[in-house]
């Protein structure tokens, strides 16, 4: 039997997920040389954008972060430590990669675990995860006038699905809860990573020429 139940890992992973996101918004605030105001715009936009979208689409409001201030008071302490951290890192792009990994990874689990609790349907819950784990992402680089990560050449919308069905399958399986999350995360985040390292990528549209 095991000891965590199900709301307790997702609520604690959650938490996670949106630290990390907030952390790597305020990452790009400081490659921008943003002011501390900015690292906590961009780090809680980035940290909350993604559950966010997901609560709107499935209806169930208020957001979870207007009941939830502690996600809010977390995104504002991980941007306000960023800023003062930042400059110990070497590379704060590659910071910000790994970061972005990790909460991809993360928020392609809660998001798909918290759309099956509100009865959502296994490949509604699926696009719920994709889009908690990305969107945050896309706010953040529109907000700082970046190239959308989702635009990157590595594998990047791919890995979030990867762990959001693998977390949906382990589901199925039976599992248990704490396998399916640490399995899917492994999955997300060990592709994402390779992607990272190896360049992994699919093949790419191309126009005929005319």
């Amino acid at each position: 039997m095991e000891l965590i139940d199900l709301g307790s890992i997702i609520h604690w992973l959650g938490l996670f997920g949106i630290t990390v996101f907030a952390v790597s918004g305020a990452l790009e605030a400081a490659r921008k040389e943003m002011d501390i105001l900015g690292f906590m715009l961009i780090g809680t936009v980035t940290g909350l954008g993604g559950g966010t979208l997901r609560d709107l689409l499935l209806g169930a409001v208020p957001v979870y972060w207007v009941q939830q201030p502690l996600t809010v008071t977390l995104c504002l302490v991980a941007a306000v430590l960023t800023y003062f951290l930042a400059p110990l890192l070497a590379s704060r792009y590659r910071a910000l990669i790994w970061m972005d990994a990790i909460g991809l990874a993360t928020f392609s689990i809660t998001g798909t675990s918290i759309a099956l609790s509100l009865g959502s349907p296994p490949l509604i819950a699926v696009c719920m995860g994709v889009m908690s784990a990305t969107f945050g992402g896309i706010i953040r680089d529109v907000l700082c006038s970046e190239s959308l990560v989702l635009t990157s050449r590595e594998l990047y919308v791919t890995t979030a699905a990867a762990g959001a069905s693998s977390y949906l399958v382990l589901q199925l399986a039976g599992v248990g809860e704490i396998i399916a999350t640490l399995g899917a995360f492994a999955i997300g985040f060990g592709l994402r990573a390779a992607a990272i390292v190896f360049g992994l990528k699919l093949p790419r549209y191309k126009r005929p020429v005319t």
